[in-house]
């Protein structure tokens, strides 16, 4: 009886990670450059020409950011707070010169690190949705003490019908229509110390929800459904917005999307760029999706540490959980060997792990269980590096945000 051309392959990528680690002890994550390398390039053709912003939330790692970015095709970062931003561009040798930071900061000390330093303030551009944001930053340091501040309005991006009982998307900026988004504008251009020179609307009802989940057909019927509609809806409403805040004030960069909507996104006209980070490493939460086939690039392991029955090994740690709502598709997946899950009763635990499955028949206390992350950059805030895999060896490490003494909540 022959094996599966799966199982041999799985059996082939086991022993390259096991191989290549020999030397180090877990717990431990290894980057695939070949496969980040092959994902960034599937980016920028997907992208059909519009320059892709990294979204850093997704990489957490400036060797990673700076490999990505000295690519063509790709052009500056969206942070996920100020003060990684103000990190990210500062210096001699920034990571980049062009940050967008992707949320509303309230973090006073970084807003004054900010407005006191005018080349730093010419890089960073901020976060707003509402005229309060401004009046904080007016609060911490006034118009007259400091560097014009970079602004970008931040457009929800949702999908609202029944006369807004229905709500689908995330619940991020209360500007929603092409009024509310002329309101904002002018307030921003008509107050000293602010500068309009972008617009974000992220549409993560689409960009960031699988259409074609793994054993759920009706499920993905019904996702490829809603994204279709709240797709035609979003690309004639952020038009319009996007005509209407240029009349206030012209704009440097309209910005949307994410990896799971990189082609759609990029084809609207109104929009002059692309956000993507998460197809980059690609987790387990972007397995699902019909457009693209990412390579899987990030991998963490963990050590086999008793065997308390036949049938049953226990790993230390493991529990690596992602952010989001709870449930199983938060929880990392281990991967190789093959035929091992967790137990319904235990999940994943930051001191241990039960694993069981036909894939525990291979394993001996000390080797090793290969897991894959549900999301992408939040792998980094477990290791202090990422070991760097090209071909069948290591090449080196990339220090993460966690090994360079950094932590961006």
């Amino acid at each position: 009886m022959s094996v599966p051309e799966s199982e041999v392959d799985g059996e082939r990528h086991r022993a390259r990670l096991d191989d290549a680690t020999a030397d180090l002890d877990p717990p431990l994550a290894v980057l695939d450059l070949d496969a980040l390398d092959a994902n960034a390039a599937d980016l920028v053709r997907r992208a059909a020409g519009k320059p892709i912003r990294v979204a850093s939330k997704s990489v957490r790692n400036r060797g990673v950011l700076r490999r990505v970015l000295a690519r063509p095709g790709f052009a500056g970062v969206l942070a996920y707070s100020l003060p990684e931003g103000l990190w990210l561009s500062s210096g001699d040798d920034p990571v980049s010169t062009d940050v967008v930071v992707g949320y509303p900061s309230a973090d006073r000390s970084a807003l004054r690190r900010l407005a006191a330093d005018e080349t730093v303030a010419a890089r960073v551009t901020l976060m707003v949705d509402s005229a309060e944001q401004l009046d904080l930053v007016d609060d911490v340091v006034p118009p007259d003490r400091r560097a014009t501040l970079r602004i970008c309005l931040d457009v929800d991006a949702s999908l609202r019908a029944a006369g807004g009982r229905v709500h689908v998307g995330v619940r991020r900026s209360p500007v929603h229509s092409a009024a509310e988004a002329v309101a904002l504008a002018r307030q921003v251009t008509k107050r000293p110390g602010f500068a309009l020179v972008g617009l974000m609307a992220y549409e993560a009802q689409i960009a960031g929800v699988q259409d074609a989940p793994a054993h759920r057909p009706l499920r993905g019927l019904a996702v490829r459904g809603m994204q279709k509609v709240s797709a035609r809806e979003l690309a004639g409403r952020r038009a319009e917005v996007v005509a209407a805040v240029s009349a206030v004030a012209p704009l440097e960069f309209v910005n949307g999307g994410g990896t799971g909507s990189v082609e759609r996104t990029a084809a609207e006209d109104a929009v002059t760029e692309v956000a993507a980070g998460s197809g980059l490493y690609c987790p387990v939460l972007f397995d699902g999706y019909r457009a693209f086939a990412a390579r899987p690039a990030t991998f963490f392991a963990v050590a086999v540490t008793r065997i308390p029955v036949p049938g049953t090994v226990t790993v230390a740690g493991g529990g690596w959980s992602a952010s989001g709502p709870p449930g199983s598709d938060r929880l990392p997946v281990p991967t190789c060997p093959a035929g091992l899950s967790w137990l319904p009763t235990e999940g994943t635990g930051e001191v241990q792990t039960p694993l069981r499955g036909p894939g525990t028949a291979t394993l001996q206390v000390g080797d090793r269980v290969w897991f894959r992350h549900a999301k992408a950059g939040e792998i980094c805030e477990h290791v202090n590096e990422l070991h760097t895999l090209a071909g069948d060896r290591l090449t080196g490490a990339l220090p993460t945000y966690r090994g360079e003494g950094r932590a961006f909540g």
